[in-house]
């Protein structure tokens, strides 16, 4: 890491950042102030970690600003991906586009928790299966996706989709998008109903959580694009320009009644003002159920459009958020600002 911050490498960017002792400053590791010695450095995983060790922001290369931007090499891949996702792109198709197949391995992997030949299987046995929900058959299929050999189509499907071929009809989906904000990645999964979750990557829990939905749909996760989820993009990025601060998106609440009742009282704040955890159990009619009101709260997997971080203390004070206490702190000081543009 060190090394990386000496050639300010930008394939880091979003994989550690680093707090200066001296300074009590934490930067990215792109940063051109003057790079500081090994002995006053330590690196962290994520912005949170910097600022729980009492580190600031520099004002030079601003960490909390940007979203963790994809590098060069990781960005064209996804882009030729989605412009021809058919096309085989083997170690000698890469080089043909001038890329290493090594450096593409590591990069993507480290960016998208995945190596580029699983992502790009993926969204291939996404489209396969799209397309036989649609009346096209296995065999042609197949033959679109390139395979030349049935058996082999079969196993790659069974083994990314979880189940046969001939089955797909019955196979629930989950389409998977990682969106970029000003406080970090997000990822977002929607289907037809409409947008089941929205969270940050770094977020505790967000596994268990995924976990959970997957398993309360019997729905399988896979990359790819839907309207609901260009949707969310859009609103994502008015709603951090300050124009919007109300969703339009569709959303499934997928939780018991008592869960369901509590997130659609969230949604009743207005931006810009907050509500403590006994007000918003008086909200349901449950004046009493304030433990189980703070339970359902931090089960909301909706972050910003079902707005959990509107929710404080008694006495005012912040309390417990998955994405992190700055993270709070950040999207109300941004809704406070915004409401006079709105």
């Amino acid at each position: 890491m060190y090394r990386a911050l000496l050639r300010h490498d930008p394939t880091y960017e979003g994989v550690f950042w680093l707090g200066v002792r001296t300074t009590g400053i934490f930067c990215r590791p792109t940063c051109r102030a003057r790079t500081p010695k090994r002995e006053n450095v330590e690196f962290f995983g994520a912005p949170a970690e910097a600022l729980h060790a009492g580190y600031r922001p520099c004002m030079k290369c601003r960490p909390l600003d940007h979203g963790r931007k994809p590098p060069e090499l990781v960005a064209r891949l996804l882009v030729a991906v989605e412009r021809d996702p058919l096309r085989r792109y083997r170690d000698a198709e890469l080089a043909e586009l001038g890329i290493d197949a090594s450096t593409a391995r590591r990069q993507f992997k480290r960016y998208c928790g995945m190596t580029f030949q699983a992502y790009h299987r993926a969204r291939r046995m996404g489209l396969a299966l799209a397309d036989i929900r649609k009346g096209k058959t296995v065999t042609d299929s197949q033959l679109d996706q390139g395979f030349e050999s049935g058996s082999g189509f079969r196993e790659a499907f069974t083994r990314i989709v979880g189940t046969a071929p001939s089955r797909a009809r019955d196979v629930a989906v989950l389409h998977a998008k990682w969106l970029e904000t000003p406080l970090g990645s997000m990822l977002a999964l929607a289907d037809d109903r409409g947008l089941h979750l929205l969270d940050f990557v770094d977020r505790r829990g967000l596994e268990r959580a995924l976990a959970v939905l997957q398993k309360r749909l019997s729905a399988r996760v896979l990359p790819g694009e839907h309207p609901v989820l260009a949707q969310i993009a859009r609103e994502l990025n008015e709603y951090f320009d300050g124009t919007r601060m109300r969703f339009d998106t569709p959303v499934v609440l997928t939780g018991s009644a008592f869960q369901s009742s509590v997130w659609r009282a969230l949604q009743t704040i207005p931006a810009g003002t907050t509500n403590s955890y006994g007000e918003l159990a008086a909200r349901i009619g449950q004046p009493t159920a304030v433990r189980a009101v703070g339970r359902a709260n931090g089960d909301n997997r909706l972050s910003i459009i079902v707005p959990c971080h509107r929710v404080i203390g008694a006495d005012g004070a912040l309390t417990g958020y998955g994405g992190g206490l700055w993270r709070k702190q950040k999207l109300l000081d941004h809704e406070r600002a915004a409401l006079p543009r709105r």
